[in-house]
């Protein structure tokens, strides 16, 4: 009997002691440890955190997570703080998710028609919105394709938030007579420019970087014993493409043999893939596909999504966040598989359409000396490189070593 009042007192104590535990250390749900900011409210797909909308605390905060900007309203936010005392306290608030940026529209300040042609204008000029899949888009003002003149018009694009762009612009009916004069003023026998590989490698290449070539079925049958002899040490393959929204997948004709010279030549390989994709359930089937082309090679240089299909993106129904999520679903996907995926895009592409992909990138920028100012693993610096082995331009790559590989 005594044996159990003291095992009954053990237990007593135990639960009186956890319980103390847990009163001392349980977080309490209290905001008069900290004053707020007067602006609450957070661009849509920005990253932030609770600490950038509070203005003093008294204490110190110990966790928070980034808020969930992918969706306009209200979104509540939480964070754990220590207050005076050293006691945990959980602070909440509410954040206001908007949407400030106006569509995107790429749009001249001229287009040029023939007399009596089929021009369809809206589909010409690219107008696509950060958040929105369809923003209004349209053409103000009146013009006759079957009556020379110039017709000054309107493009307004607007989201669902309101923002509005506008520009005027002006569509030039010209004749067959016109289009003559104009062309014939123009020589058709001026060489393009060329550049040398040789002088890139003397340029360009030092302790921290590699000069090497990108090929596909347009530079033919390539002589990569050649290209190594002249300086090369890397190749990026493409291995295939899509046939157009929505279509089959193809083999670079040349794919395989290309690979295959290349690697038995001592060449580093990567290997890229041509996008249409508009979903990402199209981008990770994409990549399995281009895995199962690449599995049995070895590919020491990254998988490549190459989305250039921006004719096509107003009939996409997609936004430009929602494009970023295809990349970086395709990249996933190979990554999963052990690769190294990475997004190619152009300077002015990156910067307005890739604003909101976060890994390494293969940039595209034809000049001696790019200003691109974010990171970037290889430079695609011209398209008109000329080099022993290939027949005909082929574009030219500065690989820098260190690249990021996240």
């Amino acid at each position: 009997m005594k044996k159990k009042i003291i095992i009954e007192l053990i237990i007593v104590l135990i639960s009186i002691t956890f319980l103390v535990i847990y009163l001392n250390n349980r977080i309490v749900d209290d905001n008069s440890g900290f004053t707020l900011k007067d602006d609450l409210t957070a661009e849509v797909y920005s990253e932030v955190k609770p600490s950038d909308f509070i203005n003093k605390i008294k204490g110190k905060i110990i966790s928070e997570d980034d808020i969930k900007t992918k969706k306009l309203g209200k979104t509540e936010v939480s964070f754990i703080y220590l207050n005076s005392d050293d006691k945990k306290r959980r602070g909440t608030f509410e954040v206001s998710v908007v949407d400030t940026e106006k569509p995107l529209v790429w749009l001249n300040s001229s287009y040029r028609t023939l007399l009596g042609s089929d021009i369809d204008l809206e589909g010409t000029i690219m107008c696509v919105d950060n958040y929105d899949s369809n923003p209004s888009c349209q053409i103000l003002g009146d013009y006759d394709i079957n009556t020379e003149g110039t017709y000054p018009l309107n493009f307004v694009a607007e989201d669902s938030s309101g923002n509005v762009f506008s520009k005027n612009f002006n569509l030039v009916v010209y004749t067959e007579d016109e289009s003559s004069t104009t062309n014939s003023s123009v020589s058709s026998d001026e060489p393009k420019p060329a550049t040398n590989f040789s002088d890139v490698l003397a340029n360009y290449k030092n302790d921290e970087t590699e000069v090497g070539i990108d090929v596909s079925r347009y530079q033919g049958d390539v002589d990569f014993a050649k290209v190594k002899e002249a300086g090369a040490t890397f190749v990026m393959i493409r291995a295939g493409y899509q046939n157009g929204t929505g279509g089959d997948y193809a083999l670079d004709p040349y794919f395989e043999s290309n690979i295959k010279s290349a690697l038995n030549n001592k060449l580093k390989v990567g290997v890229y893939f041509y996008s249409y994709a508009d979903s990402k359930q199209e981008a990770k089937k994409q990549a399995k596909w281009v895995i199962k082309q690449i599995k049995k090679y070895d590919i020491s240089l990254p998988v490549v999504f190459d989305f250039e299909s921006f004719k096509a993106f107003n009939e996409m129904d997609l936004s430009i966040f929602g494009l970023n999520e295809i990349a970086d679903t395709f990249i996933n996907t190979v990554e999963d598989a052990g690769y190294n995926g990475v997004l190619y895009g152009s300077k002015n592409y990156l910067k307005s359409i890739w604003k909101y992909h976060t890994k390494s990138v293969w940039l595209a920028h034809y000049t001696s000396q790019t200003d691109y100012d974010d990171e970037y693993f290889m430079w695609q610096m011209c398209d008109d490189g000329v080099i022993d082995g290939v027949n005909g331009y082929v574009d030219i790559d500065i690989l820098y070593k260190n690249y990021r590989k996240d």
